[in-house]
């Protein structure tokens, strides 16, 4: 293990209940959601306290489960939903403040782009449970987009608003999750590689990509950001372009700032951002509001997202002491709420002696709200 080691607390002799190793935004909350229940937990993670390292860093982080019913299975709408109610209660409990907002999700075409929109929709009845329609799915006249967002102004003849879609801010989710860390007695070890198991009871791989050699289905998918600075542009909700090549999102934060993001690109390059991502990005936004071409560029940003082949996360015990909780691919925020507390209720089974071999572990699982997440692959190395 690497000796530089960051520790807010110092701790007393005895062995901890767990140790979270990797501290992106499903570790931390895992780690939060654990110390919260009283259990003495340990944090490693090889990049900072702020979170810059990790692919949690550069998302958008909206939370909009029906509008991801585009590209997204029934599994993964019902988990965001479910993590959409939970967010606040979390938030609540945490010591920074965090940027949340449900304002809901405006969508919208260019006239040439109307083939989109029936596309669009047929996808979303298709995988989004049938009680995000209600009251969740308002077609808009131009005259009615305009009303929504009068910052697009008459640009668009149709769209539709999801009213109750949200985002936040995933740069201070991280910095107040790292403080809630420390206020709940986590002993904290960023900048740290872990190359053996640490000395826990129980150690929970929530690594991303990092995991790779102890889960080789694991693959990454890269996006790619653009975060710019535009004052007098005023969107107050995130904004989704239907496009047949360049489908865009913007998402409007506090202070004028605005991310945005389309790319998705098989592979884990880590290289910074191409000059054909960038014109693409900021074309599209362009073509959204030219106010945007005023806009200041502060960051064009890249990540990799951890995803299994069925894009699918998962929460598997090796039959021993380990747990692996990857694969939230491009959906971390909108789903991590039920995804980590999902890990840390089978993390306190295990704890607890409820489950120790795989038949108690299948009994265990039936009853699980999310039981579909959860694999017993007991022959799976510790890390």
């Amino acid at each position: 293990m690497n000796t530089v080691v960051h520790s807010t607390h110092s701790r007393a002799s005895g062995r901890d209940d767990f140790a979270v190793v990797g501290g992106g935004l499903c570790g931390r909350l895992v780690a939060w959601l654990l110390a919260g229940a009283g259990r003495r937990v340990a944090l490693y993670d090889r990049g900072d306290a702020a979170g810059t390292q990790s692919a949690a860093w550069v998302a958008a982080a909206m939370l909009a489960p029906l509008a991801e019913a585009a590209s997204a299975e029934l599994l993964i709408t019902e988990l965001g939903a479910a993590s959409l109610e939970r967010w606040p209660g979390f938030i609540a409990d945490m010591p920074e403040p965090v940027f949340f907002q449900r304002h809901g999700t405006l969508v919208v075409w260019h006239a040439g782009d109307r083939a989109e929109a029936p596309l669009f929709e047929r996808r979303l009845r298709a995988n989004a449970p049938s009680e995000l329609f209600q009251d969740g799915f308002v077609k808009l006249s131009g005259a009615q987009v305009t009303a929504a967002e009068p910052a697009l102004g008459t640009r668009f003849p149709q769209g539709w608003l999801l009213p109750n879609e949200g985002q936040l801010d995933n740069r201070q989710v991280l910095t107040a999750l790292a403080a809630g860390l420390a206020e709940r007695n986590v002993d904290l070890h960023w900048n740290t590689s872990v190359d053996t198991p640490p000395d826990a009871r129980f150690v929970i791989d929530c690594r991303g990509l990092g995991g790779k050699p102890a889960w080789p289905a694991l693959r990454g998918v890269r996006g790619e950001v653009a975060r710019v600075h535009a004052p007098g542009i005023g969107l107050t909700r995130p904004v989704r372009l239907l496009h047949p090549r360049y489908p865009l999102y913007i998402a409007p934060k506090q202070d004028d700032l605005y991310v945005i993001g389309a790319t998705e690109v098989e592979g884990e390059d880590m290289s910074p951002v191409t000059v054909r991502s960038a014109l693409e990005l900021l074309s599209a936004a362009f073509a959204v509001h030219p106010g945007f071409g005023e806009a200041r560029i502060l960051e064009l940003n890249s990540q990799c997202r951890p995803t299994l082949p069925d894009h699918r996360p998962a929460i598997v015990w090796d039959g021993a002491r380990t747990l692996r909780v990857n694969g939230l691919y491009r959906h971390g925020y909108m789903i991590a709420p039920e995804v980590a507390d999902s890990a840390r209720a089978l993390a306190e089974a295990l704890l607890g002696g409820v489950i120790s071999d795989p038949d108690s572990f299948d009994d265990w699982r039936r009853q699980a709200r999310w039981s579909a997440l959860l694999r017993c692959e007991h022959a799976a190395p510790v890390l």
